[in-house]
């Protein structure tokens, strides 16, 4: 997805509590948008060490409120072909070594000044923005000839080997869908800022036991030939965003006492 801004008008690198993040500035259609490749542009930073917090806080200090993440994932059910596209609703976090929160000791500065001390339990009861979720949902029922809203729920592995076939079958009895390794912790933290997020994701592979040999290159290949229909998908949601907000992301702190 690297190319995927239609113009860049410039790049910032932004530091912030938790270290420095790199992100480009341009234009998507009509839009102005943030862009963050968390995998940096020579796609040489690995799932596991993606520095997430960083990442998140860099966009939240730019005056983001909304994220569309893409993510490849590879489908542990058979209705779910390579080549297709899903949303993203719900996941399950099998990360290990992944820091997974701001609200670690430290005092969160947000970007309109308020700032929050202490331990913060964010609600993920809604993992995903209903609003963005809305918006994709449309985008891809309108393209494509799925029964119903193409709902997808991901296990988020640490990574970065692929699983085996024992884990895979592990996740299908536990009802997940996708399997991939970058969600998570990076959802987290975005509610923990009052970011809206949702992800399209990608399926470019069926996972270990389903097919017999996973292979970085298959994901690499079969990911760049589905990226311009993904570039287009982007376009329209982001098009199709409302200005104002109006959904519960924006209210996940309302709760918590927040000091002037």
């Amino acid at each position: 997805m690297y190319d995927i801004l239609d113009e860049i008008k410039r790049v910032e690198r932004v530091s912030t509590p938790r270290g420095v993040s790199t992100v480009y500035i341009g234009y998507l259609g009509d839009e102005e948008v943030a862009f963050l490749p968390r995998h940096d542009r020579d796609h040489s930073i690995p799932p596991h060490m993606i520095n997430y917090r960083s990442n998140i806080y860099a966009l939240h200090s730019l005056g983001v409120e909304r994220i569309y993440a893409t993510n490849a994932v590879g489908s542990l059910r058979e209705d779910i072909k390579p080549g297709t596209l899903r949303v993203v609703t719900n996941f399950i976090d099998f990360t290990k070594n992944r820091p997974t929160t701001f609200y670690d000791g430290q005092e969160v500065r947000l970007r309109d000044g308020r700032r929050i001390r202490g331990v913060v339990h964010v609600d993920m009861t809604m993992p995903v923005c209903p609003e963005l979720t809305r918006i994709l949902d449309e985008i891809l029922l309108e393209r494509y000839d799925y029964p119903r809203p193409p709902h997808v729920i991901y296990a988020c592995m640490e990574g970065p080997r692929f699983e085996t076939p024992a884990e895979i079958n592990m996740l299908r009895i536990l009802g997940a869908d996708v399997v991939g390794m970058t969600l998570c912790p990076e959802i987290v933290l975005a509610r923990e800022l009052e970011m809206c997020y949702v992800s399209l994701a990608i399926v470019t592979n069926y996972a270990a036991g389903i097919q017999e040999k996973v292979s970085h290159r298959e994901v690499i290949e079969l990911f760049d030939r589905l990226r311009p229909e993904v570039i287009e998908i982007l376009k329209e949601a982001v098009k199709r965003t409302p200005v104002e907000r109006n959904c519960p992301c924006k209210d996940a702190l309302k709760e918590y006492r927040i000091f002037p």
